[in-house]
């Protein structure tokens, strides 16, 4: 499975899929899995509602946008694979981050919702065959493929935990 065709995403999507490594998104999930858990897990109490800046997220509520974007990821990846034409919406990550709640809820379960919908997201990409990770539609009124999907899922991971070290650590 080789990296994926730039040309075949909107170009928002280069700045995640550049941040992974791998040139094989099943072994990027596998990699990934190890950093998210130490990262995620190491973090200290008193730093996970922390934020920067009035205007910006917790870390909490990072980690449930992260959440979150695994899901709309999985889903768009989900529809293309299987043909479906319907063009799928944006989803405004503001209005989840304040609608979430993410505050009320506990750390470790966050994790382990993160870790489940991870997981079975990998077993679906590798049920995927060539046609089906080569496969096109629309999302955000913009032409995109599985296969950039899954990169990604993976990439989108590697931004917020770069942003989380750079900002609030």
């Amino acid at each position: 499975m080789p990296r994926p065709d730039l040309s075949r995403v909107p170009e928002w999507y280069h700045r995640y899929i550049n941040q992974v490594k791998e040139d094989d998104l099943m072994a990027a999930f596998k990699n990934q899995e190890a950093e998210f858990n130490r990262f995620f897990g190491e973090l200290p109490g008193e730093k996970r509602d922390y934020r920067y800046a009035e205007d910006k997220w917790t870390i909490r509520e990072v980690l449930q946008h992260i959440i979150d974007g695994e899901r709309v990821f999985a889903y768009r990846s989900l529809c293309i694979a299987r043909k479906d034409k319907t063009p799928l919406p944006s989803f405004d990550e503001n209005s989840y981050a304040e609608n979430s709640k993410a505050g009320k809820r506990e750390w470790q379960d966050m994790i382990e919702e993160f870790q489940t919908i991870r997981r079975g997201n990998e077993i679906m990409f590798k049920s995927f065959d060539a046609e089906q990770l080569d496969s096109t539609g629309t999302a955000s009124g913009k032409s995109v493929y599985v296969l950039g999907l899954g990169y990604v899922l993976i990439g989108h991971v590697n931004h917020h935990i770069g942003i989380i070290r750079e900002r609030y650590l």
